[in-house]
């Protein structure tokens, strides 16, 4: 994968470009596919199903509306998220058990740390256009994401 830099150089004119809100968390640095996308204040039900799935590849876009009350991911689902062969997970929310997930093999981006888990009441709508950070993240697009940041393309930028 290309740094995200280059990407935007190469394709300015069909890149959006995340708003720099997000921090990077997991133990893969750079990363990228197809997105999937959940919407879920304030309970990852539907992000723990989800990550259950093959993952085939994908990024997991979680709209958990910014919320400082939960965080939507721990070390357990991160590492199944690995464990069903998913890219990455950006979370518009907060994560926890952060040096496990440091130490797993699946990309993560999101707000911070938060320590209080989510509730669990099945809450939440899957592969519905979710926008945050200044952009629309699309169920089928494709996301690209490293260090320098977030990108989002309608069309895959490379082979």
């Amino acid at each position: 994968m290309k740094p995200t830099p280059d990407l935007c150089d190469d394709f300015p004119d069909q890149v959006q470009v995340l708003a720099p809100i997000l921090r990077n968390f997991g133990g893969r640095r750079q990363f990228c596919g197809t997105i999937v996308t959940v919407s879920c204040p304030e309970d990852n039900s539907k992000v723990k199903e989800l990550l259950a799935t093959p993952g085939e590849g994908r990024v997991l876009v979680v709209d958990g509306n910014a919320s400082q009350r939960c965080a939507y991911l721990g070390d357990m689902l991160a590492a199944k998220a690995a464990d069903n062969n998913w890219s990455g997970i950006v979370i518009n929310g907060y994560i926890r058990d952060v040096d496990q997930i440091e130490a797993t093999e699946i990309g993560v981006q999101a707000l911070g740390t938060f320590p209080v888990k989510t509730d669990k009441r099945g809450l939440g709508e899957i592969d519905l256009p979710v926008n945050f950070g200044g952009i629309t993240f699309i169920p089928g697009h494709y996301l690209y994401a490293d260090n320098n940041g977030i990108v989002v393309s309608k069309t895959p930028l490379y082979d």
